[in-house]
């Protein structure tokens, strides 16, 4: 892979203001802590109950490749994420190919927030048409961030402490329901976790594929590592801090939602998790959850449109993709807001072309592409250039064959669109490097105000 790397050393770069407890929020809000609530209904159905079961093994999937960001993010402390990782560990064109993957991955999150936030609205005032809704959406996410980075914080802050209070209302209202109509017996108490009628590996395996949605997102912490205060340390505890706790609330939540509705259909499938709030709390309660649940899709959205910014800004710094446009930097607000305002612009298009299902797998596409380079970094990083234990090899093989098995548990569909993608992306860093003869050079690496 080649081109010619322009710097940008004169002009302004990131300014570092986010510690531990933002980078969580963050991480927490991309990925939603109501995450486990739109899938509900799909996971209960494929996984024939065991909901719990396929939360958890997403979790501790999920975990290996947490580890393996957050240690690559030691040695290459840049915005860029696993295409930063991939490009200086492995080799630039490896590098290129996944960022070229992850640009699938974070513009595609963006675009079914606004699908689902779009529908989720036509709900309450149906008479407004889904491309208003779709267009205001747009330019919310936009807007949002193109403030800077710590109005971006803020407004985390708030969207965590009301959906927080959201999820202890349903809690709530779930444990009083428990007590007036407890299970026939206790049994009926772990059937969450294990139905002996119903189970069996492959039913499981299936649903655990789909409730790894959960924990999509939290590589987005690693592309704010310019902006981290000691990211060294931060970024690999804020990881797996992210998937752990996300793993606990996802846990409770669908443990409590299906010993309130232990069947596995629903009236709706997409909107299950409201019908069960019905039933533990009344209509108030259905209303409370499908606002939460656009709330937390906002800044979802929000947040991906900001880390897809900060992708594109690393992959513009290495001139890996033109690099006058998308390094720029905007010198008041310090952030690439030419990247925010493209990524505005194609989030727009997609959803009026692609709907929530195709979106939200070809989000997968992406995401599993770059969690496979990210392990393999780490383990040629680690293992095959440093230490040779036990650690350095089971960490990394281990996140990157349970994501390699998730991948290709794609739909046919979403495997053809993003193979499409990816030879599109080929061809390209093909004609900008006279067909990879030329090496692609990356920046500086830069330390904090402390040096670390």
């Amino acid at each position: 892979m080649s081109a010619t790397l322009n710097s940008t050393a004169s002009g302004p770069g990131l300014k570092r203001v986010l510690g531990l407890s933002s980078l969580v929020l963050y991480g927490i809000i991309l990925i939603q802590p109501t995450a486990p609530m739109p899938l509900f209904g799909a996971a209960a159905s494929l996984a024939k109950g065991h909901v719990v079961t396929t939360v958890l093994i997403g979790m501790v999937a999920m975990m290996f490749t947490a580890v393996s960001y957050g240690r690559m993010a030691n040695v290459y402390p840049n915005a860029g994420s696993a295409y930063t990782y991939v490009g200086r560990e492995i080799h630039p064109s490896m590098g290129y190919f996944i960022g070229w993957g992850m640009i699938f991955d974070y513009v595609m999150n963006p675009i079914i927030c606004i699908i689902w936030a779009s529908k989720a609205c036509m709900n309450f005032i149906p008479e407004i048409p889904f491309a208003a809704y779709a267009i205001f959406f747009a330019l919310l996410f936009t807007g949002m961030n193109l403030r800077g980075i710590e109005a971006s914080a803020k407004t985390n802050m708030v969207i965590a402490v009301g959906l927080g209070i959201v999820i202890v209302l349903f809690l709530g209202s779930a444990i009083r329901y428990l007590f007036i109509n407890p299970p026939v017996s206790a049994a009926d108490w772990t059937k969450p976790f294990y139905d002996p009628q119903t189970f069996s590996f492959k039913t499981v395996s299936t649903g655990a594929s789909l409730a790894v949605l959960t924990y999509i997102g939290f590589d987005g912490i690693s592309t704010l590592s310019e902006e981290v205060h000691n990211p060294r340390r931060n970024i690999l505890f804020a990881s797996v801090l992210v998937c752990i706790i996300t793993g606990v609330l996802a846990a409770i939540q669908v443990y409590t939602a299906q010993m309130v509705w232990p069947e596995t259909t629903f009236p709706d499938q997409d909107t299950a998790f409201c019908y069960v709030a019905g039933r533990a709390g009344g209509q108030w309660l259905f209303n409370l959850v499908n606002v939460a649940l656009l709330i937390a899709t906002i800044g979802s959205g929000s947040g991906a449109h900001l880390g897809a910014g900060r992708l594109l800004y690393g992959m513009g710094r290495d001139n890996a993709i033109p690099g006058k446009f998308f390094a720029k930097v905007h010198p008041k607000t310090r952030i690439p807001s030419n990247n925010i305002v493209l990524v505005g612009i194609f989030a727009l298009l997609g959803a009026f072309t692609l709907t929530y299902p195709l979106g939200a797998q070809l989000l997968n596409f992406g995401a599993l592409i770059a969690f496979m380079g990210v392990n393999a970094s780490s383990f040629v990083h680690y293992y095959l250039r440093g230490k040779r234990n036990f650690s350095n090899f089971i960490v990394p093989v281990l996140g990157f064959l349970i994501c390699l098995y998730l991948w290709l548990s794609l739909g046919t569909k979403a495997k053809i669109v993003g193979i499409c993608w990816l030879s599109l992306g080929l061809l390209y860093g093909a004609y900008r490097t006279s067909w990879f003869r030329k090496p692609l050079q990356f920046s500086k690496i830069e330390t904090d105000e402390n040096g670390k």
